[in-house]
């Protein structure tokens, strides 16, 4: 079992920045494809910026991401991060992390065995 924290979340205003994090207490992430998702009021969940596995070193994005957010990952400190600059009112969502055991990833949603609790972004002036 995965337990995924993330953080960062909160109220940004439009344009400005924000970082989230997820870890895996006790469990290397290296391990796993890690991908961040997110799920807007009254919409379905949707992906948004994945690793693909550690062999494929390739790196997915949304379309509505690209440009804008960027995913990172420091190993040492077992953390995965997404960097969201120029934010958007439409990027208000509860933000996910998840981790895909097989090392798949590349944002194939059923490829994702473990979620985190989610972090809310909220884009607003």
């Amino acid at each position: 079992q995965v337990h995924l924290v993330e953080s960062g979340g909160g109220l940004v205003q439009p344009g400005g920045s924000l970082r989230l994090s997820c870890t895996a207490p006790g469990v290397a992430l290296t391990k796993y494809a890690v991908g961040w998702f997110r799920r807007a009021p009254g919409k379905d969940r949707e992906d948004v910026s994945c690793f693909g596995g550690s062999r494929d070193g390739s790196i997915y994005y949304s379309d509505s991401a690209k440009g804008r957010f960027t995913i990172s990952r420091d190993n040492a400190k077992n953390t995965v991060y997404l960097q969201m600059d120029s934010v958007k009112p439409e990027d208000t969502a509860v933000y996910y992390c998840a981790a895909d055991p097989d090392d798949v990833g590349l944002c194939f949603i059923s490829e994702y065995d473990y979620w985190g609790q989610g972090t809310q972004v909220t884009v607003s002036s």
